[in-house]
């Protein structure tokens, strides 16, 4: 009961036109808590996303009258919510697109209600941990003013979620910000893969470490001159990344 209190507040929409596979995410997320609405095409889960603001939204690729790719693309035009594809496909450009577009994850059918469960909480958690960004009281917020990392051309506000290379603004998707962040924070030093899937998407298990290359791709394109032969974000071939030093 207490559990359910806590996350009443969070509404998951669930998209997908088969409805086995609704009943079965209605009833485990509704177990654990949350609210729950539903679509079973793109048009109606482009509408109902746009009027009902839900916290999180598990979308499927193949859906009726509008793909989900295209959906996901729409609704993060409107508004940014965390959203997990959901995938019968085995083909990478469909997931990787589906990132580019704007997804937080992904997770392929068929899939584990639990695996599900803990990435769902993952992503909302990073919500709560950001929107609680800047909650302080004055005294508080003059004292971390000057809560930044900066490596060089590179400088990272925390408290205003700001990436600035050579003095340049940036716009980064938040997940791309806790990525900059968690390897700049420890410059030189190589991160695995596997550890920033932990550290930064928070999951409890493994997961597809793919989705970290996406985004670090996309981070590239944002803060590097050349991405063929990055000076900020490297690659250490076979084992991770890390923020050059010089």
């Amino acid at each position: 009961m207490e559990e359910e209190m806590i996350k009443d507040n969070k509404t998951i929409l669930i998209v997908d036109d088969e409805p086995p596979i609704r009943e079965v995410l209605v009833y485990n997320l509704k177990k654990e808590g949350y609210n729950v609405i539903e679509a079973e095409d793109g048009i109606t889960a482009v509408n109902i996303a746009t009027e009902q603001r839900p916290d999180l939204i598990l979308l499927d690729i193949m859906l009726p009258k509008l793909d989900g790719l295209s959906v996901c693309k729409r609704i993060k035009n409107t508004y940014n919510v965390p959203i997990l594809m959901l995938t019968a496909k085995d083909s990478e450009i469909d997931k990787i697109l589906g990132l580019e577009l704007g997804a937080d994850d992904y997770i392929t059918k068929p899939f584990s209600v639990r695996e599900l469960v803990a990435r769902v909480k993952a992503n909302l958690r990073k919500v709560d941990a950001s929107n609680n960004v800047g909650r302080l009281d004055a005294f508080e917020t003059e004292k971390k003013k000057e809560n930044k990392i900066i490596v060089n051309d590179l400088e990272l506000d925390l408290d205003k979620f700001e990436v600035k290379v050579r003095g340049e603004i940036m716009d980064l998707t938040l997940r791309e910000f806790e990525v900059l962040k968690f390897l700049a924070s420890q410059p030189g030093q190589v991160v695995t893969r596997e550890t920033l899937l932990e550290k930064v998407w928070g999951y409890e298990y493994y997961g597809d470490i793919r989705t970290v290359d996406v985004t670090v791709r996309r981070i590239r394109e944002k803060i590097e001159k050349d991405t063929s032969a990055p000076k900020i974000l490297i690659t250490k071939r076979g084992v991770g990344y890390y923020i050059a030093t010089k």
